[in-house]
């Protein structure tokens, strides 16, 4: 998208234009740790370099409050021996050990005659790490470990392209025997500070260095604690303070998991997904200020996010309704009350995006609080409703209903622009984005001879979420007993349904298009977002079987998953953000429209792809997005995308929507009854475990077999009362 006041070079980033890709890291992957609304960006070696992709750094509230943060042994980096995150992310330890150079008197040390262990995590706004460093030398020796260390207090968005005409002050920084403080006066009255203290006086130490000389007999260790606050304020840097932060930030990840169900399989590289992606959406929840919620994705989206938050907990709803319930109530805090054109804000409409950094603060980009979303509040309504369907929380469901309402309310008065049925979106704010989907590249809606579309733009996806949000809403009102409401809803969701299907089925493309634009005209385009149309089940069911052969036809399906965009469409690329590319979430959601309509073995088809795709994966993580390009044999996995978020909320919530598909699982707590409609399993599983599956109080353990094609459902345990219906 375009931004008026700034230069061109600054405002075209990648398909959207903060997103900036000036070099990739999908060669080296970050390891990643997160805590709140505090991250690192981290390197194999535990360093936040000052060359390489530029992404590095530790970032508090969409600033980087250290841009530099390097370990280096007698000036020289040390060779990385292993790096890994603990499988619950709570700290990344490294093992290293010395390159080959000469020691204080000349002499040669030998490579492997010192080791170091790094242990690093965040915790409440702060960056830790316990340095020890150990001689299995035959003799004494004396050796120079030093840390560099920068803050550019830059926002997020700077680190990804952004220019400014002006910044703030940098502050000049303030030396004590064992503390530096680094500061920035911003432009929206906020002195930010980083302030780096040490366990032990180093013996030099300055605004950009700690110098430590430590004398080490043979087979004897050292320790240095480093602490990195996002303030001002002194904070202990003992063994004590360190094991006590560690202890908060695992048992603070332990409690994000510690609900829901847990899922057991019979394969190894299943599992290892399964226990990343939970792991994964803990580390997302855990200790950000707005409660369960998740933040979309680190490092460019980790902050809260409607849409992602949604569609996350739509995924995870299954496995843990908790999640859900923390996305509604934040969700419904903070809906617009009033028209605010500069946020594309109107009464009732659900948030898009929320940062705090210094551009949002100065509005010199919109996102403070921004609004410019055309799907979040349909689907604000289907979460609420299938929440209810799947806990009947009666006391939450009557502390969000007025929200529903006023969400149901904008989708008629606001959401329809022009009166004629359908909700669309045009862009209100000068610097908002121009496409307000979940594609909301510039560039992700077009017409057959590729020329873009113009608005109001209603894309076919947000027609079936609102067709789903009006018969879940019918369903909650009847619940609430209003009858009257109920039966309006039904008669508006079924007459959207009838003209839908007249205005957006394509007999040529065999599916629906993508759009229509200001005119009226058809987008007739072959796109994923028809997969959504399916989820929704506003699609006739001729038309939908017909979609789901579109869908998994070679242009649209490459081996890895469907793509956003089918092969042969103009502005088809592969690499793009949106015309292209392969999303995990979307593919989950895809699976779910065609496993409603019957088409269990093609979803059991996309969960292969995904599962293959994972295997590949480092950590076993999808990322946000990779490339579309069709799958080659000998071994080769998905071509990576160089900027794509990884951990990505909905990306890691996406392998448990997929087996939902699968198994068609369904809840009706009113009975209490667990149903399981034609269940498959994919074909890289043979047994499947769910422990712990609650519903209106009741646990049970189910198993799930294959035999052959069929799959056979076992009952393991169960507390309380709860029947479990199966249709094959």
């Amino acid at each position: 998208m375009k931004h008026a006041s700034l230069p061109q070079e600054a405002i075209q980033v990648e398909d959207r234009w903060y997103v900036l890709a000036t070099s990739s890291h999908s060669g080296d992957p970050a390891r990643v740790l997160k805590h709140g609304d505090t991250f690192a960006l981290l390197d194999r070696f535990g360093d936040m370099p000052r060359v390489g992709s530029g992404e590095h750094g530790l970032f508090h509230q969409g600033t980087r409050y250290l841009s530099r943060y390097e370990l280096r042994i007698e000036g020289e980096r040390p060779i990385v021996l292993n790096s890994n995150v603990k499988r619950d992310n709570s700290v990344l330890i490294v093992d290293a050990t010395n390159p080959e150079h000469p020691d204080r008197e000349g002499h040669v040390r030998h490579k492997g005659t010192l080791h170091l262990q790094r242990t690093l995590f965040t915790y409440e706004g702060s960056f830790c790490e316990r340095l020890e460093v150990s001689n299995f030398g035959t003799a004494p020796c004396t050796v120079r470990v030093s840390l560099d260390f920068t803050a550019d207090f830059v926002d997020i968005f700077e680190v990804r392209g952004f220019r400014r005409e002006a910044r703030g002050e940098t502050l000049a920084a303030e030396v004590a025997a064992r503390r530096v403080v680094l500061g920035y006066a911003g432009l929206d009255g906020i002195e930010r500070h980083a302030a780096i203290s040490f366990s032990a006086a180093p013996q030099r130490l300055s605004g950009e260095r700690a110098e430590f000389d430590l004398a080490l007999e043979s087979n004897a260790s050292h320790i240095v604690y480093v602490r990195v606050e996002t303030s001002a304020a002194e904070a202990p840097v003992t063994e004590s303070a360190f094991e006590g932060a560690r202890s908060g930030v695992a048992g603070s990840l332990t409690r994000a998991r510690a609900s829901g169900a847990r899922i057991d399989s019979s394969d190894t590289m299943l599992q290892e997904w399964l226990e990343r992606s939970s792991a994964d959406l803990a580390m997302l929840t855990a200790g950000n200020p707005e409660g369960r919620y998740p933040y979309a994705g680190v490092p460019w989206y980790s902050v809260p996010f409607g849409r992602d938050g949604i569609l996350t907990a739509l995924e995870y709803l299954w496995v843990d309704p908790s999640m859900a319930q923390g996305v509604l109530k934040f969700l419904a805090s903070t809906q617009a009350a009033d028209t605010e054109p500069a946020r594309d804000a109107e009464p009732g409409k659900i948030v898009h995006e929320m940062r705090r950094g210094e551009l949002a603060n100065l509005g010199e980009i919109p996102f403070g609080r921004y609004y410019g979303t055309i799907d979040a509040t349909p689907l604000f309504v289907i979460l609420a409703g299938e929440y209810f369907q799947r806990t009947s929380d009666r006391e939450t469901l009557t502390e969000i209903w007025p929200h529903v309402e006023r969400a149901l309310d904008w989708i008629d008065r606001h959401g329809d622009i022009d009166g004629d049925g359908y909700v669309e979106y045009a862009r209100r704010s000068s610097t908002g984005l121009v496409n307000q989907g979940w594609k909301d590249s510039e560039d992700s809606v077009f017409h057959a001879d590729g020329r873009l579309a113009t608005g109001p733009i209603a894309l076919c996806e947000v027609q079936g979420y609102v067709y789903l949000a009006r018969v879940h809403a019918a369903r909650l009102a009847r619940f609430l007993g209003d009858e009257a409401q109920a039966v309006d809803l039904e008669r508006r969701a079924a007459a959207l349904r009838e003209q839908f299907e007249r205005d957006f089925w394509s007999e040529e493309l065999g599916t629906y298009a993508l759009a229509l634009d200001g005119e009226k005209r058809p987008c007739r385009v072959s796109t994923s977002n028809a997969g959504h149309v399916l989820w929704s089940g506003i699609a006739d069911p001729a038309h939908a079987r017909r979609t789901g052969a579109t869908l998994l036809s070679p242009a649209c399906f490459s081996g890895w998953g469907v793509r956003t965009l089918a092969e042969g469409e103009p502005r088809y690329n592969p690499m793009s953000y949106h015309d292209g590319s392969i999303w995990p979430h979307d593919n989950a959601i895809v699976a779910m429209g065609l496993a409603r309509y019957g088409m269990k073995r093609e979803a059991a088809t996309i969960a292969r792809a995904m599962y293959d795709a994972s295997v590949f994966a480092d950590l076993h993580r999808l990322p946000e997005l990779f490339c579309g390009f069709a799958r080659r044999g000998g071994g080769e996995g998905p071509t990576l995308y160089p900027v794509a978020c990884s951990p990505q909320a909905w990306a890691s919530a996406s392998p448990f929507y997929l087996l939902k598909a699968c198994l068609g699982l369904s809840f009706r707590p009113e009975e209490p009854r667990i149903r399981l409609l034609h269940p498959v399993l994919p074909p890289f599983v043979d047994v499947l475990t769910v422990r712990k599956l609650e519903v209106a109080g009741a646990r049970v353990d189910l198993r799930f077999v294959r035999h052959g094609e069929e799959v056979g459902v076992q009952v393991l345990a169960k507390e309380g009362a709860v029947d479990v219906s199966v249709m094959h």
